[in-house]
């Protein structure tokens, strides 16, 4: 999910939107900066991993950079997060309907913030919930209604773009 989002984001520049030094822009492409789990410690640290288009490419450095920070008990183990990355927190615990984060900032944070839960089962399918928190300023629901859209058909194309062995996941 955190690949097919990532992809969705860089298909469309009201995802990539953001104030930068230079004033209000769009990012060329974007990388995901997401939540991993310590288990024994019971706290959630924030990471980041270059985005590939090539999923395969991906999958390997997102495992490389999980395996290496899993232990950490800091905030954010991985140094030289790039600008042009937006957030995407994970709550497997827990499916919701609603999920909303509030971001200090005053109002100038322009960048997307997707949630996932947990997923179930309805109906023979495999459901995830989705939160999408985006800036009014930069994106309406328009905007997310062509999102949701698109992130569905990569969904549904997936096995495109996976190996074999990466197919038998989901």
């Amino acid at each position: 999910m955190i690949w097919l989002l990532t992809r969705t984001v860089n298909q469309m520049p009201e995802f990539r939107t953001a104030l930068t030094n230079e004033g209000l822009g769009i990012y060329d492409d974007m990388h995901p900066a997401y939540t991993i789990f310590n288990k024994g410690k019971k706290n959630l640290s924030g990471i980041w991993t270059a985005f590939n288009p090539d999923f395969n490419v991906f999958l390997q450095a997102y495992q490389s950079n999980t395996k290496k920070y899993s232990s950490s008990v800091k905030y954010s183990p991985k140094p030289g997060q790039p600008s042009n990355s937006f957030d995407i927190s994970m709550v497997p615990w827990l499916s919701f309907t609603s999920f909303n984060i509030n971001v200090y900032g005053d109002g100038k944070y322009l960048l997307p913030i997707f949630t996932l839960g947990k997923y179930f089962e309805e109906n023979g399918k495999r459901l995830i919930p989705l939160s999408i928190q985006v800036h009014h300023a930069v994106c309406d629901g328009y905007h997310v209604g062509v999102f949701v859209e698109t992130l569905q058909t990569l969904i549904n194309q997936f096995s495109a773009f996976s190996s074999p062995s990466v197919e038998s996941l989901h």
